[in-house]
């Protein structure tokens, strides 16, 4: 039974075996034909002539993702770490719609939540391995949040400084009926975005504007900045790797099994 159990874990959770290769294509296809019923299913036209098509292709895909998410849990060792873990809860909230519309018909409206199995193809196509990127990026965002929340409360300063200028100059001839209204036009100027809905018509007003629009530029590039040099600065320090089973992020490089669910790191890679 252990070998069993290990052939089935290499499989489902490694992919530089034929298997798993075969078992990764094979789910991408899967993934991909349910989200386009769900998405076909949702246009009254398609409904109305093929929704019972729909629901037994919908029937077999959710029977073939319940057989996977049960033999996820039988070949680990520890069953919660992936049950409890994103991709676990992901899988469970993907199966759960259908099994309750069988249960209580008129519910087939929580199809929506099956379009999260999309994120399972993070997964099966092997960009786990890119996920080490994606951390470092959170974990920068977390250490850069001062600064982010500094730069932030000067925007908004500068944004209700200039909206009630704005408003003073323009009045409500051109739009800018209140101060939010015009702290609005202000944040959507500044961004660059200019929606165009409202619109400063003296010569001073459209002179904010423009500087409005320029030090936009500089301000966009201010988060990029802080949060790089915090990238630079942990990339130089982190020696993690991340467990795909139980995505545990403090896995000491080289290890070969995960210290919380046991699994063969070496097949990970």
């Amino acid at each position: 039974m252990s070998a069993i159990r290990d052939r089935i874990k290499i499989i489902i959770f490694g992919t530089d075996t034929w298997g798993g290769k075969l078992f990764d294509v094979t789910l991408i296809f899967t993934i991909i034909l349910s989200i386009f019923l769900v998405l076909m299913d949702s246009v009254t036209e398609y409904h109305q002539k093929y929704g019972g098509i729909f629901y037994v292709l919908e029937l077999i895909i959710t029977l073939f993702f319940t057989i996977e998410y049960f033999l996820r849990i039988y070949c680990i060792r520890r069953a919660t770490s992936y049950v409890f873990s994103f991709y676990g809860i992901i899988d469970f909230l993907a199966l759960i719609p259908t099994y309750i519309s069988l249960i209580f018909p008129g519910t087939e409206v929580l199809s929506v939540i099956r379009v999260l199995r999309v994120l399972r193809v993070f997964r099966v196509l092997k960009l786990v391995q890119f996920m080490g990127e994606a951390d470092l990026l959170v974990q920068a965002l977390v250490a850069s949040r001062r600064k982010i929340f500094v730069f932030l409360f000067t925007v908004l300063n500068v944004v209700l400084i200039l909206g009630s200028v704005m408003y003073l100059i323009e009045g409500e001839a051109a739009g800018f009926t209140s101060i939010p209204r015009s702290i609005y036009w202000a944040i959507v100027t500044l961004t660059t975005v200019g929606y165009g809905d409202i619109s400063p018509m003296t010569n001073l007003g459209q002179g904010i504007a423009a500087f409005i629009m320029i030090i936009g530029y500089s301000i966009i590039a201010i988060p990029t900045g802080i949060v790089t040099s915090e990238i630079n600065f942990i990339s130089k320090k982190t020696d993690k790797i991340k467990c795909i089973v139980c995505e545990d992020k403090n896995q000491k490089n080289g290890s070969k099994f995960c210290t919380n669910c046991g699994s063969d790191l070496t097949n990970q890679k």
